[in-house]
């Protein structure tokens, strides 16, 4: 089992305690802000298994009916998570206009604060895990999981704060105006995960400093090129260009070069397929 799939089983694990503590406090303290996390917690579960079976197939090797390798996978992973939070944010913000125009009392105060305590602790330490594998293999798909996590930690402090407010002031109605405030929250990270998932669909170019990488590789070398192109699929890349080469060059020179130049690149930019048209140009 590789370092993306056991990060990501890791995820899953996590979500699943939070779930669980998160619903049996909601329901003894009636609290909708304490519900509303139960419920992002229930969506992140969502996405940490939709991350989980996507890093698994990502990086299964190609085959016939995917000759590109299975990358995307990762993306519409993504898009699925963002999909995901949109309608628990909806939902949040729905049944807490409910509980704002029909205030009631919250128990237990002190035991939803310990647990929003402990779900921020959790999701923090899960997060910074995802967020350094995600990093390691250009993952879009742990980087969604440990953005949910992140926003987790402030959503749960959010909600803590909130509670630790009712207890001081005695006004319920913070209960479901910070529940909203967690859900305008949630829809921003949505709206971040689904661009930076989604553009990738559409064969979005490389980042700009990978193309700078090319630029700069193919300039030392003192070669032309053009017709460059360039997209992404989950944490691969590929790029196809056209050399300009003295025509005067053997079949094996032209060979050797394209290698080199093949070689020096996936160096530098890494998991790069890159395919290379070489172009006779007549020498002066």
């Amino acid at each position: 089992m590789n370092k993306k799939v056991k990060i990501a089983r890791l995820s899953v694990f996590s979500n699943s305690f939070l779930i669980v503590i998160k619903v049996i406090v909601g329901i003894l303290s009636g609290s909708v802000s304490i519900i509303s996390e139960a419920i992002h917690s229930c969506m992140d579960l969502i996405a940490s298994v939709v991350a989980f079976f996507s890093v698994k197939i990502s990086d299964t090797p190609a085959d016939e009916q995917h000759p590109y390798g299975h990358g995307k996978f990762e993306n519409v992973s993504g898009v699925i998570e963002a999909i995901l939070i949109f309608i628990a944010a909806v939902w949040i913000i729905v049944e807490a206009a409910k509980k704002i125009l029909a205030p009631q009392p919250v128990e237990s105060l002190s035991l939803g604060f310990i647990v929003m305590f402990v779900s921020a602790a959790v999701n923090f330490i899960v997060s910074q895990q995802l967020y350094k594998v995600a990093k390691e293999t250009d993952s879009i798909a742990l980087e969604a999981d440990a953005l949910h996590l992140k926003t987790d930690v402030y959503t749960s402090a959010g909600v803590g704060l909130g509670l630790l407010l009712i207890w001081l002031t005695g006004l319920y109605y913070l209960d479901p105006v910070v529940a909203i405030l967690v859900a305008l929250f949630i829809l921003r990270e949505a709206y971040f995960l689904l661009k930076n998932a989604y553009f990738p669909l559409l064969d979005t170019a490389m980042p700009d400093n990978e193309l700078q990488i090319i630029y700069n590789s193919l300039k030392n070398k003192s070669l032309k090129f053009h017709d460059l192109k360039t997209r992404k699929a989950g944490h691969y890349r590929f790029a196809d260009l056209h050399l300009e080469l003295p025509e005067n060059l053997s079949l094996k020179e032209v060979h050797d070069l394209c290698d080199e130049v093949e070689d020096d690149l996936k160096q530098k930019i890494k998991n790069l397929e890159i395919t290379i048209h070489a172009e006779p140009v007549e020498s002066k």
